[in-house]
Parts: structure tokens; C-alpha cells; sequence
């Protein structure tokens, strides 16, 4: 079996988010460990109570350290139970996980690096003017592409059927008026900084130099967003890291270098499921799941045994 690990971005976040631990205290505890000893919101109060706001776990500064947390949660519980990884990728901050679980970055590190880097592009983006995101579907690739620059707006996050933009909120209203006029759908994302895009190029110097004091050679196979190619080195990690906070992330050239890569089973850690939802449309040979998909780690894990 060659084995994918997929680690999600923002946008799924809920309650439930750590529901895998609802009867594993150790592995609550664990993440709870992680967020404490990160700087920010997420150190200052309760997991519980975290999840209990919406406005909190969709915040930046939440949810990027949240979002690692419960992904690298279930890695932890998981990892011991699963054949080896093939390849590990991860989508937006989803790379802080994915880089964690390969090696690249300190496991035990990497919620605290989360929320450092959502601080380090909170900042940037608020020199930069009120922002955020949105999603683009029902075009060609390069019409969308070229719809989004005609609205002064960017190319974040290229992905099957949809291409995520990301630009100034005056920008993005304006995309949303112009693409029914072009037969696209607009949909908003829960998302207030505009990564991966220029207007967070200010944040790259400082996430390298965060990153370079941490980060070390992959010990598993790992894809980098921007190149959807391996990362080979320590620097390498820091930089291409440190770059995809302010250039377009390659998804779907990522989900092509899975099949690649001779990817037969797949596994998303969660939270949500759109990525397994990708690869699945993406690449159908490929039997991708979710842990959202499931309610025990011994579901998961029996799933990936019967693919075999």
C-alpha cells in the first residue's frame, strides 16, 4: 500500500473538530498541551470554550493553531496504527501539519509555530487594508484566472473546479458583481487575511527566519503547495514554507503529483473532508477518506487495512 497523508487548511472548523479524542483524554489533554504553550488567543483560554465560539475558531489567529492542533491530534492517534506514508501534503496551513508529520518541523512545536505565523500575517495584512477570500467555480481555469485580474484580485489556492481568490474586500466586490455577468459562481470564504497573494509578501522574511530556526530535512516523503514537487532539505522546507504565505498554492498539480507518485489510499486527517473530496473527483482510482468520515480511530484505521 502506498499511503497519502492529507492535512486541511481553514474552513471546516466546528465543535467538533476534536471529536476523534471524545474518549481518549490523553489525546485531548495532548492538544490542549499544544495551545497552551502557544503565544496568542488560543494560550489564554479553554479548548472547550475556544470551540464554543464560532467568531474565535474562525478568527485568524485561532483558527490556523486550532486547525493544527486537531490535525496533528489525529495523526498522534493514528500514526502508530497506519502502514508508513508514502507522501504527506498539506493544504495552506495545512503544510505546518503536513511538515510536522514529516519530519520537517517538531511535532511538539508546530501549533506554537501555527499561531506565530497567523500573528506574522494578521500583521502583514492589516497594513495591507481590510481583505479576505473567496472561491471562484463554473469557468475554465484561465477564465477564472483572467476574471480574478480583471477584478484586481489574485490567484490563492488553484484547485479542481474552483480557483480560491484573495484580494482587498473593494477588489473582491468586485468580483462578486462581475461573475455572473461571465457565468461564474462567487462564493465567500470564512477567511479574513488574504493568503497567498501578494498582499502578504511582507510576512515572508519573518516566517523564514521563524521557520529556518526550526525547520530540519523531511524524514517521509513531502509536497510543497507552491511547486507541487518534494521538499528535499532544511532550507528548502524554510523557504518554500515561508514563500506560500504570499504565492499561489499548486493544488491541483498536487493531487496529479499523488498519482504520481503511485498513491493507491489516501487519508485526510481533518477537520472537514474537502480534500478527500478532491482527489476523489480528481483521481477516482485513488480510495480517499476522511477521518470526519468516521467515529473511532479503530474505524480509520480498519478502513486503510481492508485497502490493502
Amino acid at each position: 500500500m502506498r499511503l497519502a497523508i492529507l492535512c486541511p487548511g481553514q474552513g471546516a472548523q466546528s465543535p467538533a473538530m476534536f471529536g476523534l479524542a471524545s474518549g481518549d483524554q490523553a489525546a485531548f489533554g495532548q492538544a490542549e498541551a499544544w495551545l497552551r504553550d502557544a503565544d496568542g488567543p488560543v494560550a489564554e483560554k479553554p479548548l472547550r470554550d475556544l470551540l464554543s465560539h464560532p467568531s474565535a475558531m474562525f478568527d485568524n489567529l485561532c483558527a490556523q493553531p486550532l486547525v493544527v492542533a486537531a490535525t496533528l491530534m489525529a495523526w498522534t492517534m493514528l500514526a502508530e496504527r497506519l502502514p508508513r506514508p508514502a507522501l504527506v501534503a498539506g493544504y495552506s496551513v495545512g503544510e505546518v501539519s503536513a511538515y510536522a508529520i514529516a519530519s520537517a518541523l517538531p511535532l511538539e512545536r508546530a501549533v506554537a509555530i501555527a499561531s506565530r505565523r497567523a500573528a506574522i500575517m494578521s500583521e502583514a495584512a492589516a497594513s495591507a487594508g481590510e481583505q479576505g477570500m473567496a472561491a471562484v467555480s463554473g469557468l475554465t481555469s484561465q477564465a477564472a484566472l483572467d476574471l480574478v485580474r480583471q477584478a484586481g484580485c489574485e490567484a490563492a489556492i488553484d484547485t479542481p473546479g474552483a480557483l480560491v481568490a484573495g484580494g482587498l474586500r473593494a477588489n473582491l466586490d468586485r468580483l462578486a458583481a462581475l461573475a455572473p455577468s461571465m457565468g461564474a459562481t462567487y462564493k465567500p470564504l470564512p477567511i479574513t487575511v488574504a493568503s497567498h497573494t501578494g498582499l502578504l509578501a511582507s510576512a515572508v522574511d519573518p516566517l523564514r527566519s521563524l521557520l529556518g530556526e526550526h525547520a530540519a530535512a523531511p524524514a517521509l516523503p513531502l509536497l510543497a503547495g507552491v511547486s507541487a514537487s518534494a521538499v528535499h532539505d532544511a532550507a528548502q522546507a524554510a523557504e518554500l514554507l515561508a514563500l506560500q504565505t504570499a504565492t499561489t498554492i499548486r493544488w491541483t498539480e498536487c493531487l496529479d503529483a499523488m498519482l504520481e507518485a503511485r498513491i493507491d489510499v489516501a487519508l485526510e486527517l481533518g477537520p472537514g473532508s474537502a480534500l478527500s473530496r478532491m482527489l476523489r473527483e480528481r483521481h477516482p482510482q485513488i480510495a480517499c477518506r476522511s477521518v470526519a468520515d468516521f467515529r473511532s480511530v479503530k474505524g480509520i484505521a480498519a478502513w486503510v487495512a481492508a485497502q490493502a
